[in-house]
């Protein structure tokens, strides 16, 4: 039986089971959550872990249209996406189901989301569009130019973790939209660095970019494949900017909307 892992956006249990029930009835297993939506607890975080066990084959996010717009779930979705492509690709199955409103375009969504399918859950049709994507293998998986990663807990705080996917970085920018930047450490990718040497570090540099300003620090530490950027964000950001530490004015940078 192919497992799922849903994420519920609204509390209603009875709807809950209603939807479980009819994914059993085609043969799909359903583990999952209530979502929190409350930023302060970065709740999100925790929910990685069971989402990215290799038995789980696609992310069902099931909710109103009214929560899909929401900013502060719009943030939590995406980050979580974030992670779980860092960890499965960015080709892994993720469906909205919606359960009211007007149809949502995967174009309105944040960066990590544009992939997504939207399906409706009137009629329970979607139970059998869910399984032929399962078995369908997912689209092909397109690599990024760069390794975009998160860590964290509410005690802690949140982390971005940037490097260039292959070949090498003469340093990393990172920049935040209406948010602060408070730490920043160089050290092998998948952990937080427990001491970091920096080179040339730089705070509080301003830059625009599409009409958005944009807060940025700085290192010129080499950056690879097996070496990170990590830098602890406060507050929460409309959208990030980052790329190899450039001299330049015109520099290459990629940019990932959040909310």
């Amino acid at each position: 039986m192919k497992k799922i892992w849903m994420s519920s956006l609204d509390h209603d249990e009875k709807r809950v089971k209603e939807l479980i029930s009819q994914f059993k009835t085609y043969g799909l297993e359903v583990s999952g959550h209530f979502w929190e939506k409350d930023p302060e607890k970065l709740s999100w975080m925790g929910v990685r872990e069971e989402l990215v066990k290799p038995e789980i084959t696609m992310w069902v996010i099931a909710g109103p249209e009214e929560m899909f717009r929401d900013k502060d779930t719009r943030y939590g979705l995406s980050l979580l996406a974030v992670m779980l492509q860092a960890a499965r690709g960015i080709a892994f199955p993720v469906v909205v189901l919606q359960t009211k409103g007007n149809p949502i375009s995967p174009a309105e969504l944040p960066t990590s989301l544009k992939g997504v399918e939207v399906m409706s859950a009137a009629g329970g049709a979607f139970g059998a569009k869910l399984v032929a994507k399962v078995h369908g293998g997912g689209k092909p998986d397109v690599a990024a130019d760069y390794r975009l990663d998160l860590y964290g807990n509410a005690h802690i705080g949140q982390w971005f973790e940037v490097g260039p996917r292959t070949g090498t970085w003469p340093g990393g920018m990172f920049a935040v939209e209406g948010a602060e930047i408070t730490f920043h450490g160089v050290g092998p990718k998948g952990s937080l660095p427990k001491k970091a040497v920096l080179n040339y570090p730089m705070e509080g540099l301003k830059l625009s970019l599409g009409g958005k300003d944009y807060t940025a620090w700085a290192v010129q530490n080499p950056l690879d494949e097996e070496t990170s950027y990590f830098l602890r964000v406060k507050g929460f950001p409309e959208s990030v900017l980052f790329g190899p530490y450039s001299e330049q004015e015109a520099a290459d940078v990629f940019v990932v909307e959040l909310k």
